[in-house]
């Protein structure tokens, strides 16, 4: 098992501004510089911004997109990053480290084709390059060719010897190609080279383990955990191995540490399981078990071992059922027609219970009679097997229906970005001025108001005794002047900003009446309807909110948490009525698209989102959450690039989903 490749960026200074470019100007290298120190402090948003800003002023600089590109990979945004270095090749068709770091990133999205036609075309720019070889290596190995694999890192080995990491990898090609010596011999070179690398005792561990030599096996893995004591991979594997010696509480105790750092690892507690039954801790056991059939429905020996469970219990209709699905899942698995006979027969079912006997036996001949031709004969027929083992991370079923990966992410919650509105304050000043909003409409309102009001997504800092200062003001305003609409509508704003939601509503009211034309009344007095049934929802423990889950990367649900049902449709009404006004203000579409998505219609929520980046390209919080909605309808390649331009847009929260949902780990 591969745990942890080196593809890791390293990265590197690339002299850009050369005699050849001598006429840059001073701040285009200090944005320069100032990334690339960013990028070496591992401070990557930051990085980013900085490239965001050169671009900017030269979209030229082939540079600046792959350094940018090295940030997006450091943050997980692999497409993200493969769009840079498509980039920096396009400007630049001979650049060779836009070409590696491409493969490698091709590599980490599992495209294994693409990354080995980058890896030759640099090979065959820079032939004495060895880092090429070992990311070559590297990638033969994940696509498991594992002889060439074996190849590239020898020659790597002949000119770097004393890289702990290629020993590492070409030892994991020696255990696929069975040669556990030289596996072994690769592992005692990596730990000799690097003593203080977790990994090289981890990796050797395994190798002792299936030689049976538990005691070196738990001494390499009391080492692992003493460089890095929260390394779940080395509690795993020793839990494994205490296990395997019959230490029930002590593999017990290292599967809690595993759990710990992810409660929702399905491999993790299938093993736990397994524990628990046989310590006779059967509740706790069933509450794992039904965990692990909830993250994989599929998981054919869950069930099977459950039911057992179940026997133990003496729930035997419950047991039934679930060797009824293990059979569902896969029709040769005699060993679940041989239990379900038992169930059956104590049920009363004689009849039933013959014919599974039968059946299972029938299996097990057929299996008997097909054991040289290893691509029909079903594993699940064999009787002699057990299938209430623990399962190590490389075994053919966790590879089946686990993670490869030992640690899963956890459910989260992913919030849409907010509905933008009119308040009182000073503009943001977040954006670079040529990617600005303008709309001219929005500006000469916003000119005539009586106090400093500004378009806002997130709510600004409010200061209580200014925000009662202002409304004094308006109330004498109002005095002097009579009913203006606008000084209506400011009042609003006020009352919104100070909660005040009843109030607010009346002022938009009242604003709406006197001038039933005026988009910007309609605009604020829908965020006004969203905010409140959001306040409602909250206080009832019930939001609203865009919830990617652990069952499926690729699934996403608008959940709601009690048994309300929110009604938008005045909020949606407000806003067509502004579109109709307005046709060309972009964030009308936007704030649509937030409601049609909390109303559960979301082709209309990307469908708004998509009219809102056509009249403003530079809304990134459009991007954020079309993305979302793109998952949900598991275009995930779609939504996860939407995220990644969210993020390059400066949304940091983007990075943090891209890794928890976009990331396949190979």
């Amino acid at each position: 098992m591969v745990k942890k490749l080196s593809l890791n960026i390293v990265l590197l200074i690339l002299l850009i501004f050369s005699s050849g470019k001598a006429d840059a100007q001073y701040d285009k290298q200090q944005f320069f510089y100032r990334g690339q120190h960013l990028l070496f402090e591992g401070r990557y948003q930051q990085a980013i911004d900085n490239f965001n800003k050169l671009i900017q002023l030269d979209p030229t600089l082939h540079e600046a997109y792959f350094f940018r590109g090295i940030g997006k990979y450091n943050l997980g945004d692999f497409m993200g990053a493969r769009t840079d270095f498509d980039r920096a090749i396009a400007i630049h068709p001979i650049f060779t480290m836009a070409y590696h770091y491409r493969a490698i990133t091709y590599s980490r999205l599992g495209e294994y084709e693409k990354a080995l036609e980058d890896l030759q075309e640099a090979i065959d720019l820079r032939p004495g390059y060895n880092g090429l070889y070992f990311s070559r290596g590297v990638t033969y190995l994940l696509s498991q060719q594992f002889e060439l694999a074996e190849q590239d890192f020898n020659r790597f080995i002949r000119h770097e010897p004393r890289v702990s990491e290629a020993y590492l990898n070409r030892g994991a090609c020696y255990l696929y190609l069975k040669d556990t010596v030289k596996a072994l011999h690769d592992y005692d070179t990596a730990v000799l080279l690097n003593k203080f690398d977790p990994e090289g005792y981890i990796r050797r561990s395994r190798v002792y383990a299936m030689q049976e030599q538990y005691p070196a096996a738990l001494q390499d893995l009391d080492q692992a955990l003493s460089l890095d004591p929260e390394n779940s991979f080395a509690y795993f594997n020793r839990a494994l191995i205490r296990y395997n010696q019959n230490d029930l509480n002590g593999a017990l105790a290292d599967l809690e540490k595993v759990l710990q750092e992810d409660p929702g690892n399905a491999l993790t507690l299938y093993n736990r399981a397994l524990i628990r039954t046989q310590i006779g801790d059967y509740n706790n056991a069933l509450e794992d078990y039904d965990r692990v059939i909830s993250i994989n429905p599929n998981n054919v020996l869950a069930y099977y071992n459950r039911a057992a469970l179940f026997i133990q219990m003496e729930r035997y209709r419950d047991a039934m059922q679930d060797y009824d699905k293990a059979i569902e899942l896969y029709p040769d698995f005699a060993n679940a027609y041989m239990n379900r006979s038992f169930v059956k027969n104590r049920l009363g079912l004689f009849a039933a219970a013959e014919l599974d006997y039968r059946v299972a036996q029938d299996k097990v001949n057929d299996y008997k009679s097909r054991l040289g031709d290893t691509t029909t004969y079903s594993a699940f027929a064999d009787t002699t097997q057990r299938f209430d083992r623990l399962l190590a991370l490389d075994a053919d079923f966790a590879k089946k229906d686990f993670n490869n990966e030992l640690l899963q992410y956890r459910d989260v919650d992913i919030r849409l970005k907010p509905l933008y509105k009119l308040l009182s304050g000073p503009a943001e000043n977040t954006i670079a001025l040529e990617q600005r909003y303008y709309y001219e409409d929005l500006e000469k309102f916003l000119l005539r108001q009586s106090i400093p009001v500004s378009l806002f997504s997130n709510e600004p800092e409010t200061n209580p005794e200014r925000i009662e200062f202002q409304k004094e003001q308006i109330e004498k305003m109002m005095q002097g002047e009579g009913d203006s609409p606008d000084l209506y509508f400011v009042r609003g704003i006020l009352d919104f900003q100070s909660k005040l939601f009843n109030a607010s509503l009346a002022s938009y009211n009242r604003a709406i009446e006197k001038d039933p034309e005026n988009v910007f009344y309609y605009i604020n007095r829908a965020a006004l309807q969203s905010e409140m049934i959001d306040f409602i929802s909250s206080m009832e423990n019930n939001v609203q909110i865009l919830t990617l889950d652990q069952a499926g990367t690729t699934r996403t649900r608008v959940q709601e948490q009690g048994r309300h049902q929110y009604d938008y449709s005045g909020a949606i009404n407000d806003l067509e009525k502004a579109a109709m006004l307005a046709p060309d203000f972009a964030h009308i579409y936007y704030n649509l698209g937030n409601l049609y998505c909390l109303s559960g219609d979301f082709p209309r929520s990307i469908t708004n989102y998509t009219k809102a980046l056509e009249l403003y390209p530079y809304l990134a919080e459009a991007y954020y959450n079309r993305g979302l909605i793109q998952i949900y309808l598991k275009e995930k390649e779609k939504g996860c690039m939407d995220i990644s331009t969210a993020g390059e847009l400066g949304i940091q929260d983007a990075y943090s989903v891209i890794k928890k949902f976009c990331v396949t780990d190979e």
